[in-house]
Order: structure tokens, then C-alpha cells, then sequence
């Protein structure tokens, strides 16, 4: 069996969702589909629930009555006979009034959760009685009854793992198995939601679950290029990575795929493919354990970096003085992105710049801090192992007039990282594309 997820853009019209159902249904083998709310959808769930929040409750009546409007158009365009269309229907009147149950008390942050995962509700719903409608033995498996995460807000595997096959035994012999991708249950019975990765971390948790012989993400691009096409001319899509690789090129801003979601595939051993669903036959790319030796893969930019320095002659021989940096960040719960040290300085990387204010003024204690905002990371992903003589110098060269602020390598096998100013991206990405790709 494979896991197909489809994100919002992919079910974001009736003409998409009947393009979704092609899709799933025309190899005629079990298939468990992962889907997002239709696009747009989620963005006014959240504005509702910001409506609640104000506590202005007739505005958000009138925006829960806009979208019932249009979910109603839909039904009429996505179903052919009277008996799926009135079902439909029935089933968004609940639905809708639901929303509107949350205008009339005190507002909460986990009702605003409730309220945001109804998105994936009406979609999965939506999609299997148009299967069914088809004449396709489908089943709506709620995510709400196996999808959970512990105290610590991370996925619990085994409970997913254990619930799941129940669910799976208890509905045996259908052709479609639909679920909600990004919601869930907390460690407390609460609806909540995955965030990193949302839908994507999903199928890759069903697909570890079940276990699933692939992950297919389906997105509207034939896979993760080897640069960005939206800053870089003539890109092609990359047709393997290592799933590294894809989590270097994820974290450090490759936005087809989230770094974390491929985890749980990653240590299951199941391969993750990523799909267009504007072009089907493309071949996209597949994400596995297999290295490619000797090859640089692809370039992403991570923008928006603050880069913070802090130069001191007591760091000199001193012990604990890294320990002591380490731990302002961790006071304020700020991801250091990269890192470089001298004997009498230390210079990091930083994208969240909520508490840079109290770091910088805590970091002042033990020497001379400069912040560099506005900042990029280019990051070149491949097998980069040292034993490759000469790649890190190709990728230099490629970068020679290009002002650098930091560079990080050996930290891993598999990237070299630049700091640089915002405003040089452009050159940079085109430069490493004509330099290693061409």
C-alpha cells in the first residue's frame, strides 16, 4: 500500500478534488490518502476565530456565512445526482453550525484549534462521498481517532502505530483510505494540531504505521529543484536525495517539504516521493537512504538571518565560556542556524528575532556584541565528505565575488553553508547554479 497526501492548492476547487480522485483511484490497488483543507480555507477558519477572540461575534457570523456560501457552490459543481448533493449538503449544514456554537460562549485557544481543524474535516468528507458517489469503495478514517501526540507535544508512534491497525482491521477490503492530514488529539484527549510540516508529517506517520511500501507528497511543482526557480533562471528538478540531504535543503529553505516531516520515513526505511499533481507523469523526486557519492545535489536560501558576534579576550583558554553563550539562547528558546569560533570570538546564526533584544543585552555581559541583520544562508547540498578533494573548492570559487560572512563546513556530510547579506542572494544562487550545474 502507498500513502498519496495532496495538499490545499490540490483540493482547492471541485475541478481539483475530480482531479485528486483520478489520481488516487487509477492504479485500482489500496491506497491511503492524506488531504489539507481546501486553499484558503484554514486562513478564514483562523479569522473567525480571531472575530472570537475580539469578542465581536457577529463578525464572525458574517464570515462563517460567506464560506458556507461557497462550500455550497461546490457541492453543486463536485456532485452529479440529488442523493450526494443533499448528503453533502447535510453534512456541511452540521458543520457550519458547529462553527457558528463557538459565537455564543467564553473563547478559547483550544477552541480556536477545534475550530481550525474543521478545514480538514470538510475536505476528507467532501472527497469520500464523491468517491463513493463514483461507485469506489472509500472510508473517512478520522485522524482524530489514531493521530496523537504526548506531554511533550511530539507524535507518539506507538499509539498511532496501535490505533491505526485496529482501524485499518476493522475496515478491511476498501480500495480509498481517506484521513485528515496536520490535525490530531493532544496528550489530554484535546483537538490539536501537528504544526512542523502539518499534512506532510501526517503521511509520513501513517506511512511508518502501516508500514506503507511509499510516501507520495503531491505538491504543484515537479519536485525539489536544484535552486530556486523563483530566484534562479533554467532549474531542474533533483530525482534523488538522501533524506539528509532533503533535511538540509528543507531546513535551510527548500519550502516544497518541511525538515522534520520526512522523519519518521527516514528511520521506518520507507522512500518519500514528491509529485505534481499539474503534471503526473513527471517523475518528481524520490527521497531515500541511497547516497550518490561524489555529487553536489542542489542550493537553497534561507532569508531573514540575524548574525550575532560576541568578542572577548576572556574567552581565551577560558572553559564553560561556550556553555555560558549556549545557555542565553536557550533561556529564550532561540535555534542557533550556524556557528563559527575563534580564540577570542564566537559568531552564530539566528532566524528568530522575537528575543534578540534580551540575547544581545545578556551576551553584553561577557563581551562586544555586533548584530548583522537583513542576512542569507546559502546552503549547497550534496555528498560533501572531506574525502571528496576539490568540491569545497569549486563551491568557493563559485562564491569568490561574493562578500562572505560566515562560512560553516564539516559540521556535516552533506552541506556547506554562507552567511551573506540579503541583498547579494540573487548573484549568489545564479552564480553556484552556472558554477556546479551548467
Amino acid at each position: 500500500m502507498k500513502v498519496m497526501k495532496f495538499g490545499g492548492t490540490s483540493v482547492g476547487s471541485p475541478e481539483r478534488i475530480k482531479h485528486v480522485a483520478n489520481l488516487v483511484t487509477e492504479s485500482g490497488e489500496p491506497t491511503f490518502v492524506v488531504l489539507s483543507a481546501m486553499s484558503g480555507t484554514t486562513n478564514t477558519l483562523v479569522e473567525i476565530s480571531d472575530y472570537l477572540y475580539k469578542k465581536n461575534p457577529e463578525g464572525a457570523n458574517e464570515i462563517i456565512n460567506t464560506l458556507e456560501k461557497k462550500y455550497m457552490v461546490h457541492v453543486d459543481e463536485l456532485y452529479d445526482t440529488d442523493e450526494y448533493k443533499q448528503k453533502t449538503r447535510d453534512f456541511l449544514h452540521q458543520e457550519f453550525d458547529y462553527l457558528r456554537s463557538f459565537t455564543k460562549d467564553i473563547f478559547t485557544s483550544f477552541e480556536e484549534k477545534s475550530i481550525v481543524a474543521q478545514g480538514e474535516v470538510m475536505s476528507t468528507n467532501m472527497m469520500v462521498n464523491y468517491l463513493q458517489e463514483k461507485g469506489i469503495k472509500a472510508v473517512l478514517l478520522s485522524a482524530l481517532d489514531f493521530m496523537r501526540t504526548d506531554k511533550n507535544g511530539e507524535p507518539d508512534p506507538q499509539y498511532i502505530k496501535e490505533k491505526l491497525a485496529a482501524l485499518m482491521l476493522k475496515n478491511e477490503d476498501y480500495q480509498i483510505y481517506i484521513t485528515q492530514g496536520f490535525i490530531c488529539r493532544n496528550a489530554y484527549g484535546e483537538v490539536d494540531n501537528l504544526l512542523r510540516g502539518g499534512s506532510d508529517y501526517t503521511a509520513s506517520l501513517v506511512g511508518a504505521a502501516l508500514p506503507a511500501d511509499e510516501i507520495q507528497i503531491w505538491t504543484d511543482i515537479d519536485g525539489m529543484h536544484n535552486n530556486d526557480p523563483r530566484v534562479v533562471e533554467k532549474t531542474e528538478a533533483v530525482r534523488q536525495l538522501n533524506f539528509e540531504e532533503a533535511a538540509e535543503l528543507a531546513y535551510f529553505g527548500a519550502k516544497i517539504l518541511h525538515p522534520t516531516c520526512v522523519q519518521p520515513a527516514k528511520f521506518a526505511g520507507i522512500p518519500v516521493r514528491l509529485k505534481n499533481t499539474l503534471d503526473p507523469k513527471a517523475d518528481g523526486t524520490i527521497i531515500d537512504n541511497v547516497i550518490m557519492r561524489g555529487k553536489i545535489k542542489a542550493v537553497a536560501a534561507k532569508d531573514n538571518i540575524t548574525a550575532i558576534k560576541i568578542k572577548s579576550s576572556r574567552m581565551l583558554l577560558a572553559t564553560g565560556f561556550l556553555r555560558k553563550v549556549f545557555e542565553i539562547f536557550e533561556s529564550y528558546q532561540t535555534p542557533i542556524d550556524m556557528i563559527a569560533t575563534s580564540e577570542v570570538g564566537v559568531s552564530m546564526s539566528i532566524d528568530n528575532q522575537a528575543h534578540l533584544t534580551d540575547i544581545v543585552n545578556e551576551l553584553k555581559k561577557y563581551g562586544t556584541v555586533t548584530v548583522d541583520s537583513d542576512m542569507t544562508i546559502i546552503c549547497v547540498v550534496g555528498d560533501l565528505d572531506w574525502s571528496n578533494l576539490g568540491f569545497e573548492t569549486l563551491v568557493l570559487e563559485a562564491m569568490q565575488n561574493i562578500p562572505v560572512r560566515m562560512i560553516s563546513y564539516g559540521g556535516s556530510n552533506y552541506n556547506i553553508s554562507f552567511l551573506i547579506k540579503g541583498s547579494d542572494k540573487k548573484r549568489a544562487l545564479q552564480s553556484l547554479s552556472d558554477k556546479l550545474f551548467s
